[in-house]
């Protein structure tokens, strides 16, 4: 199964929240709003800021904002930003010395076009078009008025 890393997991709603609550976040801010663990949300924090997708601001008032919108932001560049290159093999881009079979390997570089086509469709896809509710899902978070949630 080809999954992400709880790291771009939480990488995806520590930017989604920033978004949505806009200027400057601290990290026990977002942990409180993410309900993801504060030494998690830090380490996040650090990594997208390696990464320059956000910006940490000292002082007084200071803690993170998005360097972006998340609607410029693609979801390949926060997986690389927590994981490193997308690949689904070792044996990837011309890669030598990761597999100790890669001498007699018969699918050799075949991969190549594989890993090209995912970074490709997750290149083309915005944090923003993932961390926004989806429509249907939008009915669900609108609070219900008081008569009609114990209406029998």
């Amino acid at each position: 199964m080809l999954r992400v890393s709880k790291f771009t997991d939480y990488a995806v709603v520590v930017l989604s929240r920033l978004e949505a609550e806009g200027g400057v976040q601290t990290a026990p801010g977002l942990a409180l709003g993410t309900g993801i663990a504060e030494p998690t949300v830090a380490k996040v924090l650090k990594m997208l800021s390696q990464a320059a997708l956000v910006e940490g601001l000292r002082g007084a008032r200071g803690g993170y904002r998005l360097l972006r919108p998340l609607s410029s932001v693609s979801l390949s560049e926060v997986i690389v930003s927590m994981d490193g290159p997308i690949a689904l093999t070792a044996c990837v881009d011309g890669g030598f010395g990761l597999c100790e079979a890669e001498n007699i390997c018969p699918v050799r570089g075949r991969w190549d076009p594989v890993n090209a086509a995912i970074r490709d469709a997750l290149s083309a896809i915005m944090v923003s078009e993932i961390s926004t509710p989806a429509p249907r899902m939008l009915a669900a978070l609108v609070p219900l008025p008081i008569s009609a949630a114990f209406a029998e």
